[in-house]
């Protein structure tokens, strides 16, 4: 029969710091191990397009990027990574049509290839996909103007397009210059237009950081996101009426929208802090059991 020399005390004392050291290793590697992951989640899904991984250079991109092309057209596949539709992995076929695998039917209307719009039919050409936009420019001056005359803007004439030194831009309120808007007509209206929609678009802005913020947290507010994304566009297809009276009667609406996604998102900020004071907590709850048992052992073994 095996005899140990310490008493009970001493021998639970030992078997609980034991198991408190071993619960805290535990905790310190899961919170490793959780930071590890949470930086592979972003860099492997949060930090990729919403479409997902972009494709492989395709038939369009090889060909426009050879050395045989015309320069004109050479520099288009770099346009298109600097622009938004790049960021939203909208690739050469889904605007213009074609197969992009397939080399002897990239350009071929069997497969839907349409190629470049003439000017007058850009707005129906983008309209494809954004239909809430095509709407409200056809019914506004400048889409009647371009109806009427041909001479009017169309969609790449303020976001750019694949052209000199240009690349399809995101709507934002910076589009509306003097230098852009004087080319057509005096700046008067953007200026008036500007501080109908700046507080709408400080908003928007505020949130799409607090939902980055979220996600360098590993936390994917897939909710919130599409809320957020949808007001956006209802917001952006309104502007295209170039209305300023319209744009101010709506802004109400807007922003009670957005303060609900704001207070969505507040509310999911609050939930981590918590959850990271608790964690915290813990492990100096158990750190000071450890501290308490081991001033414990000592002292009753003097």
């Amino acid at each position: 029969m095996l005899h140990c020399d310490m008493d009970c005390f001493d021998c639970l004392g030992e078997i609980l710091m034991r198991y408190l050291l071993a619960l805290f290793i535990v905790l310190v590697l899961a919170s490793v191990v959780m930071a590890g992951y949470r930086e592979t989640f972003e860099q492997e899904f949060l930090s990729k397009p919403w479409g997902g991984e972009t494709a492989e250079a395709d038939v369009c991109i090889g060909c426009h990027a050879s050395e045989k092309m015309d320069p004109k057209v050479r520099d288009i596949p770099q346009k298109w990574e600097m622009s938004i539709h790049y960021l939203h992995n909208v690739s050469c076929h889904d605007c213009h049509g074609g197969d992009p695998m397939d080399p002897a039917m990239a350009m071929s209307p069997q497969r839907g290839f349409v190629g470049a719009p003439k000017y007058r039919d850009v707005p129906e050409f983008c309209g494809k996909c954004h239909v809430g936009i095509l709407k409200n420019y056809l019914e506004s001056g400048h889409g009647k103007a371009l109806k009427s005359s041909g001479n009017g803007p169309n969609c790449g004439t303020c976001h750019g397009s694949h052209k000199e030194e240009q690349y399809i831009q995101k709507a934002h309120i910076d589009i509306l210059n003097e230098r852009l808007c004087s080319t057509c007509h005096s700046s008067a209206r953007a200026k008036i237009m500007k501080p109908a929609l700046f507080l709408t678009e400080k908003k928007i802005g505020e949130i799409y950081k607090s939902l980055d913020e979220l996600r360098r947290e590993g936390i994917y507010s897939a909710d919130d996101e599409k809320a957020l994304f949808s007001t956006e566009a209802e917001f952006r297809a309104l502007f295209h009426t170039v209305d300023v009276n319209l744009v101010k009667d709506r802004t109400d609406e807007f922003t009670k929208r957005l303060d609900a996604i704001e207070r969505d998102v507040q509310n999911t900020f609050n939930q981590v802090k918590v959850r990271r004071n608790f964690s915290a907590f813990l492990m100096l709850v158990f750190a000071g059991l450890a501290i308490v048992v081991g001033l414990l052992s000592a002292t009753y073994k003097e």
